[in-house]
C-alpha cells in the first residue's frame, strides 16, 4: 500500500513507520519540521498541499496520522484560547485530513486517527484532553456510516510504557502500553476490514 503518515519523527509516529515498512508498505512521512513532505495539519489550506503534494507520487492507499496537541491546565486556568488550541491541535486537524482526503485516497483507502485513554478516564489538567479525544472518538463513529466503502478508525491508548519517565506520574495507576503494540493497532487498522472502530489498548 502507499500511506501518508502525519507525525512521523514522533515517538509514536516512528513506531508505526517502522512497523508498516518491515511490511513492506511504501510510506510517505509528513509532519511540521520533519519528514518526506512538511506541512502543518493545523492549517486546512496546508493539509490540501498535503495531499497535493502526496498524490504527484500516486494514490494513496491510506492515511495514518499520529500527531495532536493539546493544553494540560486545571480548569480553572484554561482560556477561551486554550479550548480553541486543543480543538485546533487535535480535532480540526484530523477531521480535516479526513475531509479533505475522502476524494484523495483509493475508493476503498482508509483514514487512521489517533485519540487516547483521556476520551474515557480523565485525569487531573487534562480536560481539553478529553474533550479532543471524546471529540474525535464520535467523529469516527459517524464519519464510518457516510464515507464506505472508505473505511475509518482511531487508535485510543493509554500512556506509553516508553514515556513512563515523563508522564506516569500523571496516570497513576493506568496500566502502560508498549508501542510496539500501539503501531501493530496501526497495522490492524490499515491492512484490517474494521470500520467505525476506536481499538483502545492498554486500559
Amino acid at each position: 500500500m502507499r500511506i501518508l503518515l502525519i507525525g512521523a519523527a514522533g515517538r509514536l509516529g516512528t513506531a508505526v513507520h517502522h512497523a508498516l515498512t518491515a511490511r513492506n508498505h511504501t510510506v510517505l512521512t509528513a509532519g511540521r519540521s520533519s519528514g518526506d513532505l512538511r506541512h502543518d495539519i493545523t492549517d486546512p489550506a496546508q493539509i490540501a498541499a498535503l495531499y497535493d503534494e502526496a498524490g504527484r507520487g500516486g494514490q494513496l492507499d491510506a492515511v495514518a496520522n499520529a500527531a495532536g496537541s493539546v493544553p494540560y491546565k486545571p480548569v480553572a486556568d484554561m482560556t477561551p484560547q486554550d479550548w480553541t488550541a486543543a480543538f485546533d491541535g487535535k480535532v480540526l486537524s484530523q477531521l480535516e485530513l479526513v475531509r479533505q482526503g475522502l476524494g484523495r485516497i483509493a475508493p476503498r483507502g482508509s483514514f487512521t486517527l489517533v485519540t487516547g485513554v483521556l476520551a474515557r478516564s480523565p485525569i487531573v489538567t487534562g480536560t481539553a484532553a478529553s474533550m479532543a479525544n471524546g471529540a474525535v472518538e464520535a467523529f469516527v463513529r459517524a464519519a464510518s456510516v457516510e464515507i464506505a466503502p472508505q473505511r475509518i478508525n482511531a487508535v485510543s491508548p493509554t500512556v506509553f510504557t516508553e514515556a513512563l519517565d515523563v508522564y506516569g506520574a500523571s496516570f497513576p495507576g493506568f496500566p502502560p502500553v508498549g508501542l510496539a503494540a500501539v503501531a501493530q493497532a496501526y497495522v490492524r487498522a490499515i491492512e484490517g476490514p474494521e470500520t467505525g472502530r476506536i481499538l483502545e489498548l492498554g486500559d
